[in-house]
């Protein structure tokens, strides 16, 4: 059935309205739910959305943009520390992987031409599905979830010698065309060199004009620009956007741009996980099943294993290898490209071809099924096993006075405070190398996902005084303070804040007690310059706890308009103004008191 592209655009929006929160509510996740709708309105379901192909090149954005996210949540030096698992791991997974499954394609009748570009296809693996889950799950500060991503990168990078190999494969001369890979990597080494500073002029102009719309475009000129040059280069335009993210990690504008593009990601994301739904071939599944089965079924088992290998080596621990493997284990949307190239060249045959991508449609699809089984049945055994209690042991709720969800970098020094004056906290925590530690000091550890309303009932939410959220992602943050409010109403709440507009956030909940997290040990920071280059000490801690003051005060202005563009602006001029004269008059008061903390002069 044909329609146009904005009748298109309304069945997908619709399909995805329908099926995504059907399937988030039964658990299965949000990815099947797109995979499904795009099988059921494509040409081998319900043909109401006959060409599809018509809608790829705008789904593609969706992975951009989530690339593009990500390299902002890194900064260079982090991503140099990740060297070796990118060029480690991801080269040896890629060679093993491949060779395996070329072997066993060249023992099923494939030429060795034809099996070499079908191991390769399958040593590829999702970026769209893995980076998503990563993202979903806060996975990235994980060994296991840094190690995935990095293969993913690797794999992203292995893209434009793969396609330049092709011809010779074939058995057919090279044409000459496309950039030279110096060009390419010359222009790469300008983007590294000038992008950040080049970047950093063009949004600090474009901000000065103080207009929403024309930042939101630019945010989006920064994405989609970089991914269209990396592509007239040849590479991965998903490969561009996380360079343009990393060159931005450490910009002042990293928020505002991340604000911009989250709602655009989401969106055309969802629609790429409906497009590779309709991709898969019903006609094939239903006139093959066996062999379809066969090749997922064993395409599965050789990644899982591989990557459980993998880990092994590169010593990531027992608790995290089952989820990194299971991560990178369906193959990816490069494959898609590759098939079809080796289609045209003449590798394979059309039928093979549609045998082969419906297989790897499936892969993906069994990724939410695996995550599933994991998050039921392999994961509390090895929490269990991570816990060691006795035989018959029971975990009892034992009537904390204090809650603490996330043990990290703050939830730490918060509960190691407690400890030292006779307080022992129960603790909610996902990070299983903690457990066994804190338990040796008398700690209660739960283990998993504190946005659960069943594990806060059992750490003894219900008769507990305080609940202190110092968990690292903002979201889960405000879900477990949603969550407290509704049940818990009675708690306390003291919550961690990554940043003002999570500040922002925690006050439209009526949160009274939240601290950000870097700006107390700044603020001691700036007392300690001020005394450094010959302040008196206590000239330099009345000037923080005047800055404190008046940084609270702004905060709760601002809050009040910031939905109001002109306002906050002329809020945001106003406080700065306000901060110089308080600054002036402390001045002029200590002249007159040199000799005070406090002591103001007569009148």
């Amino acid at each position: 059935m044909s329609h146009g592209f904005l009748t298109d655009i309304v069945l997908l929006l619709a399909a995805g309205v329908l099926f995504v929160p059907m399937f988030k509510r039964i658990g299965l996740g949000s990815v099947l739910g797109y995979l499904v709708a795009g099988v059921l309105l494509g040409p081998w379901g319900f043909g109401l959305i006959a060409e599809p192909e018509r809608m790829a090149h705008v789904s593609e954005l969706g992975v951009v943009f989530l690339l593009f996210i990500i390299g902002l949540e890194l900064e260079p030096k982090r991503l140099w520390a990740w060297r070796m698992p990118i060029f480690g791991m991801g080269t040896l997974q890629v060679l093993i992987v491949s060779g395996l499954v070329a072997i066993c394609a060249r023992l099923f009748g494939l030429p060795w031409n034809a099996a070499i570009v079908v191991g390769v296809a399958a040593a590829t693996s999702s970026t769209a599905i893995a980076t998503q889950i990563l993202r979903e799950r806060n996975l990235l500060n994980t060994k296991g979830g840094s190690s995935a991503f990095s293969i993913l990168l690797f794999q992203d990078i292995a893209v434009l010698p793969v396609l330049a190999l092709l011809p010779h494969l074939a058995g057919q001369a090279a044409e000459k065309k496309g950039v030279s890979p110096w060009i390419i990597l010359l222009v790469i080494a300008g983007i590294m060199l000038a992008g950040r500073i080049v970047l950093r002029h063009a949004l600090r102009i474009v901000a000065g004009a103080h207009l929403r719309e024309v930042f939101t475009a630019m945010s989006l000129l920064v994405v989609v620009g970089m991914a269209a040059l990396m592509e007239e280069l040849g590479v991965s335009m998903a490969l561009g956007a996380f360079v343009a993210g990393v060159l931005l990690a450490t910009s002042e504008y990293r928020h505002a741009i991340e604000m911009d593009i989250e709602p655009f990601k989401g969106i055309l994301l969802g629609l790429f996980f409906v497009t590779v739904g309709m991709a898969v071939d019903l006609t094939t599944i239903a006139h093959q099943p066996g062999t379809v089965a066969g090749i997922v079924a064993s395409l599965l088992l050789i990644k899982l294993v591989v990557h459980f290998a993998l880990a092994r080596a590169f010593n990531i621990s027992l608790k995290e290898r089952p989820l990194f493997a299971i991560l990178i284990s369906q193959v990816g949307e490069f494959a898609f490209v590759l098939l079809g190239s080796a289609q045209v060249m003449k590798m394979i045959d059309p039928e093979q071809t549609a045998l082969l991508s419906a297989s790897v449609a499936l892969s993906m699809a069994s990724t939410p099924l695996l995550l599933l089984f994991y998050d039921r049945w392999l994961a509390p055994k090895l929490a269990a096993m991570t816990i060691k209690q006795p035989e018959g042991a029971e975990v009892h709720n034992d009537h904390p006075e204090v809650l603490i969800a996330g043990f990290g970098r703050v939830g730490q020094i918060i509960g190691r405070m407690l400890y030292a004056n006779g307080i022992t906290a129960t603790v909610l925590d996902h990070d299983p190398d903690q457990i066994e530690l804190l338990r040796r000091f008398g700690f209660k550890i739960y283990y998993g996902d504190a946005t659960r309303l069943d594990l806060l009932e059992a750490a003894g939410a219900a008769t507990a005084k305080v609940l202190v959220v110092a968990v690292d992602d903002q979201e889960d943050s405000l879900e477990i303070i949603d969550l407290a409010q509704q049940h818990f109403p009675h708690l306390q709440l003291v919550s961690r804040a990554r940043n003002v507009g999570h500040v922002y956030e925690l006050i439209d909940r009526d949160i009274t007690f939240w601290e950000r997290e870097t700006f107390e040990s700044s603020l001691r920071m700036s007392t300690e310059v001020l005394k450094t280059i010959g302040w008196e000490p206590y000239s330099a801690v009345r000037a923080s706890n005047k800055f404190r003051e008046h940084n609270i005060r702004m905060i709760y202005n601002l809050h009040a308009v910031r939905n109001d563009e002109t306002k906050l602006t002329s809020a945001a001029r106003q406080a700065r103004v306000d901060l110089e004269n308080m600054f002036n008059g402390e001045r002029e008061t200590l002249k007159s008191n040199p000799d005070g903390w406090d002591v103001q002069p007569e009148p």
